[in-house]
């Protein structure tokens, strides 16, 4: 497989290895196994793997699974397959919990440094020191303990003889830095929780900014690329990465994040939907998450072009999230049968049709590949037309079927609206129409011509299915609002439609996954979570079309 990762990172990598400061390329995916993954994750892994790809290099997968109380071995898996699904493989797996013991000789090599200390306050305490962007912070009374009371402090918590949050250990740098982060940040800190990969052998874990470059060293990582939040932490990663004294000298790169319109791109907000039961679930289809994708009916192919279509830049912009439905429909148009469903069903009797008797009409799987052959579908007196194809009394420049009119029925005949069959309440239940034998489609006829081309299904071997249409299921602030107080306000209550029709008769042995182009409707997935031997179940992944525009 073939992939595109012109971009900044590729010019530096390019650089290094012609410059002689790197023989060989490592790179790493280390996601936190707090949450599934989602389409900005999906941009980090094109980009870890790609140019790891295009330089013959090696990529890690690495679970950065530092704090147990927000981790699980569901996410693990599931990230997994996230990585699979895409099409890369990694070269290795790791763990950060399997460096704790050597994470923790590091720890005790900054204190014996004097470049650690443990310290008591808690952690509003701790915030209310660390000062602002705009005022210097202070010290800890506790800084100046000695380096023999910190290395007895610090392994009285491992030891597990404090509670959580009485004690962390701080690296020891710069109260008064600009950087914020530098200004004594927090190592360590009590946790007295079972660990999914160590169980109970930790009382106390590495935080994320300590372990993560500690990390990068031990695996010889040489370019360690991440997303621009992170920019303002490398101070911090090279201070650690000197200070460990580690043999290894990883450097990190920032690239600026996907940000796509309506769409949340917080694991902590997506947990959330999640959580308060606005889904059903990571992998429902109007998520961003990529099992979420995958379930709705997006292709690995889509998402890696699409990926490499908006490169990877330095800075963070916002991407129109029609782009990458534009990707998914270029690469579905030339892979999905054609097909018809009817997804708001209006009976139609043809009168004039011989009654009990049924022909087969010939019709193609997909004009834009012929080889793709051809297949058959039930004609016969009762067929379905969708309730929006007809109107009783239309507007000037309507050309589906009311009282009068003629339409032509997709890959079959004229049919011709005479009568209008209503309930007690007025409506509209049943048309009865005639059709003209000599209009069959491909028989050559052009004795008169028809405006309106609809699409029906044969209604005695229709099969019954459950449609599903999706809109954005978070909508853009558009009044400047803080995006945190009103998240939740944005979750769009019209974002799922569901639908009950009827397919062609073709369609009783599709499979999970199996994608069709539906006439007029767009392009469908069959549900693999839903679906059953009794209910097919189609998930709406793109419409026919779009006003977007490369």
């Amino acid at each position: 497989m073939e992939h595109n990762s012109s971009n900044f990172i590729k010019n530096i990598i390019n650089d290094d290895l012609e410059s002689g400061k790197h023989d060989h390329i490592i790179t790493r995916f280390p996601p936190e196994p707090n949450g599934y993954l989602h389409i900005g994750h999906a941009k980090s892994i094109i980009l870890n793997f790609g140019v790891a790809d295009e330089f013959n290099g090696k990529t890690n997968l690495r679970f950065d699974d530092t704090n147990p109380l927000k981790e699980d071995i569901e996410y693990v898996n599931s990230i997994k397959e996230d990585v699979k699904w895409l099409g890369y493989e990694w070269d290795n797996l790791f763990f950060a919990s399997n460096y704790f013991d050597e994470m923790y000789k590091k720890a005790v090599l900054l204190i014996t440094k004097g470049l650690a200390y443990v310290d008591d306050l808690n952690a509003d305490q701790i915030r209310e020191y660390r000062g602002t962007l705009t005022e210097p912070g202070k010290d800890s009374p506790y800084r100046n303990r000695t380096v023999e009371e910190n290395l007895e402090l610090f392994e009285k918590m491992r030891n597990g003889e404090f509670e959580n949050g009485m004690k962390v250990l701080r690296a020891k740098i710069d109260m008064s830095s600009p950087n914020i982060n530098l200004r004594d940040p927090v190592i360590y800190r009590i946790s007295h929780t079972e660990h999914h990969n160590t169980g109970d052998k930790w009382c106390i874990y590495p935080m994320y900014a300590f372990a993560h470059p500690i990390e990068d060293a031990i695996e010889g990582v040489t370019h360690s690329i991440c997303t621009l939040e992170f920019e303002d932490q490398r101070p911090l990663y090279d201070w650690i990465v000197d200070n460990c004294e580690m043999e290894s000298k990883p450097h990190q790169y920032e690239f600026g994040r996907l940000n796509l319109t309506n769409t949340v791109m917080s694991k902590r907000k997506l947990k959330q939907l999640v959580d308060e039961n606005f889904v059903d679930g990571w992998d429902d289809p109007r998520m961003p998450t990529i099992s979420g994708l995958r379930r709705r009916g997006y292709t690995p192919e889509a998402i890696r072009a699409f990926c490499q279509e908006i490169g990877v830049a330095k800075t963070s912009g916002v991407v129109d999230s029609q782009m990458l439905d534009h990707f998914v429909r270029e690469d579905l148009k030339l892979k999905a049968p054609r097909t018809m469903g009817v997804l708001k069903p209006l009976k139609v009797i043809i009168t004039n049709y011989p009654e009990g008797e049924v022909e087969m009409l010939e019709a193609e799987i997909n004009p834009e590949v012929p080889e793709m052959g051809t297949r058959q579908i039930p004609f016969s007196r009762e067929i379905y037309i969708e309730q929006d194809d007809f109107m009783e009394n239309p507007p000037k420049k309507y050309f589906r079927l009311f009282p009068g009119n003629e339409v032509r029925l997709k890959h079959a005949y004229f049919i011709k609206c005479e009568e209008v069959i209503k309930d007690e309440d007025g409506n509209v239940i049943e048309l009865h129409c005639t059709y003209d034998v000599d209009t069959k489609s491909g028989s050559g006829f052009t004795g008169r011509k028809v405006k309106g081309t609809l699409h029906w299904v044969e209604a005695t071997q229709a099969v019954s299915a459950e449609f599903r249409n999706f809109q954005p299921l978070i909508m853009d602030n558009e009044d400047g609002e803080e995006e945190d107080k009103s998240f939740l306000e944005r979750v769009n209550p019209a974002s799922i439609e569901i639908l009950h029709g009827f397919v062609e008769p073709n369609m009783k042995g599709v499979k999970p996954q199996d994608k069709f182009q539906f006439f007029r409707h767009g392009y469908y997935n069959v549900d693999p979570k839903l679906t059953s031997s009794e209910q097919i179940v189609f998930n709406q992944i793109v419409g026919l079309k779009s006003s977007f525009k490369l």
